[in-house]
């Protein structure tokens, strides 16, 4: 039950920012035009070309994954060469334990994926 409640008000939340962001939006135009501004305004200009947004977000995301694969593949090469999965009164003061390689490994591919991919954006941009 309590799952249910918790959708309802993120959805009722999702809604509220959306009708007033339409409602404020609509009732701007309408005082601009009352005030007789030109509706030039709310036309579009020339376009400018740019990327689309669907084809940025999906070379994030396909880098994103890849960062992670590649993260997740380098991590369990570091846990089976340096990682310490032995008991813990047993193990010596400088043991990093094998987990610690799979974070940090994930998290530095998945960076370095993101910054490439950002990088890649602004040269789509710059075509």
């Amino acid at each position: 039950m309590e799952v249910a409640i918790v959708f309802m008000f993120l959805f009722a939340v999702i809604f509220g920012i959306f009708y007033l962001f339409y409602s404020t939006r609509n009732k701007e135009r309408l005082a601009l035009i009352e005030k007789g501004v030109d509706a030039k305004i709310f036309m579009q200009g020339e376009k400018k070309r740019s990327t689309l947004t669907g084809r940025v977000i999906i070379l994030n995301l396909a880098l994103l994954a890849m960062g992670i694969g590649v993260g997740v593949l380098l991590g369990a090469i570091l846990s089976s060469l340096f990682g310490y999965s032995g008991s813990w009164a047993d193990r010596p003061s400088n043991a990093i334990d094998s987990e610690v390689f799979f974070i940090s490994s994930i998290f530095l591919c998945a960076g370095g994926a993101l910054l490439i991919g950002f990088n890649h954006t602004k040269k789509l941009d710059n075509e």
